[in-house]
């Protein structure tokens, strides 16, 4: 029903989320990601509590694991849910209740980590992995690879239709929030080429929020 990969860019500090699946709206539910602090996929029967709870540890100085550690014990209905977690340091903490659908796995790495359910194949998320370390450049691309690395591991069991890419930075909102709520095709690859008309303009956002007078023109006609 679900793949997703979360991580951390050392460099940068950026932290990201990138997120498939056969259901709508996937992202609206599943990635919760705070400046500073960390990213937090909730999915399978998905509770989207989880996700600001997780990052509120984390934020009050609980690792990823400490954090979900305590989800964990204390969230009712735990055996439905799987979790994600990186922190701010790179830990990464993973989780599939007993009760997560289907052909399920998760995979870990340094700063990153993926999980799935209702998979064609366990190796789904190892796939993701591999592509992501292997992979240079910003962390929204890299992200991005290791999803059509799903895809071509097996991805989901049946068809996706929705995907999301969530990126937080170093100001109080996500610089990146892009959503493809449903594609009967290819969302993943529609998410590509929303991405690649998004990031040439991603710092550009950022400053005109930060200081409109001192930012690249609006590119709107009048505007000189």
């Amino acid at each position: 029903m679900t793949f997703s990969i979360s991580a951390r860019c050392p460099e940068t500090g950026m932290f990201g989320l990138a997120i498939s699946s056969s259901s709508p709206a996937v992202a609206a539910r599943c990635a919760h990601a705070r400046a500073g602090v960390g990213v937090v996929a909730t999915q399978n029967i998905t509770d989207p509590s989880l996700g600001p709870l997780g990052l509120d540890l984390m934020a009050r100085g609980a690792s990823a694991g400490q954090a979900l550690d305590i989800l964990v014990a204390t969230r009712p209905h735990i055996d439905y849910r799987q979790l994600v977690l990186v922190d701010s340091a790179g830990r990464t903490a993973v989780f599939s209740g007993s009760r997560t659908l289907g052909v399920h796995a998760v995979a870990q790495g340094d700063g990153v980590a993926a999980a799935g359910n209702l998979l064609a194949d366990g190796a789904v998320p190892q796939a993701m992995i591999d592509d992501f370390l292997a992979a240079g450049g910003p962390l929204g691309g890299r992200l991005l690879r290791a999803m059509r690395a799903a895809l071509a591991a097996g991805g989901e069991a049946g068809p996706v239709h929705s995907a999301g890419l969530l990126l937080v930075r170093d100001v109080a909102w996500p610089v990146a929030d892009l959503r493809v709520d449903w594609d009967e095709g290819d969302p993943i690859g529609a998410l590509e080429r929303l991405w690649a008309i998004y990031a040439p303009q991603l710092d550009a956002y950022v400053a005109r929020a930060l200081d409109p007078s001192d930012a690249p023109s609006y590119g709107v006609p009048g505007n000189q």
